[in-house]
């Protein structure tokens, strides 16, 4: 019977030619109440000194939420007692520059999500996984067709 690696197997799934190794570290942290969601992960980052990282998981609650929502520049504000259910962006030059979407849910189960800003407050925890790539590094630049800082993947 042939064996086949797991990557192998995904890479034909979805149609891949081939399957590289990354050199991918796992870092897990635990944030506690009162803690501003944003300011701590970029400053874990900047602290590890990561060149790549990016969010892979997030569970926790907030009590007060303040995002960015699409194309909008001001910040919506609110209080309250909110579940995160989706955390997910990247972190480039350790941490300064960071692009981070959030979404959360209320008590009714009304879901609201955005671009994530300083003032998210932990409510009772904030469980998080990131990863780092070592095989590359993020920075931001000036794109000159959105005119916003966007990623920029360098190789390292």
């Amino acid at each position: 019977m042939l064996k086949l690696k797991p990557c192998l197997i995904l890479a034909m799934f979805i149609g891949l030619l081939s399957c590289q190794k990354n050199n991918v570290e796992s870092y897990g942290l635990r944030l506690k109440p009162g803690m501003d969601l944003k300011q701590e992960m970029a400053q874990f980052v900047s602290t590890k000194q990561l060149q790549s990282a990016s969010i892979s998981t997030c569970v926790g609650s907030l009590r007060e939420l303040t995002i960015r929502l699409a194309n909008q520049q001001r910040l919506l504000h609110l209080k309250g007692h909110f579940e995160i259910v989706s955390l997910t962006g990247t972190f480039a030059d350790n941490g300064a520059n960071n692009h981070i979407h959030i979404s959360v849910s209320d008590s009714t189960g009304n879901t609201i999500g955005g671009h994530l800003v300083d003032g998210n407050i932990i409510y009772t925890t904030a469980e998080i996984v990131l990863l780092n790539n070592k095989d590359i590094h993020f920075t931001r630049e000036i794109d000159p067709e959105t005119t916003y800082y966007e990623l920029k993947v360098v190789e390292n």
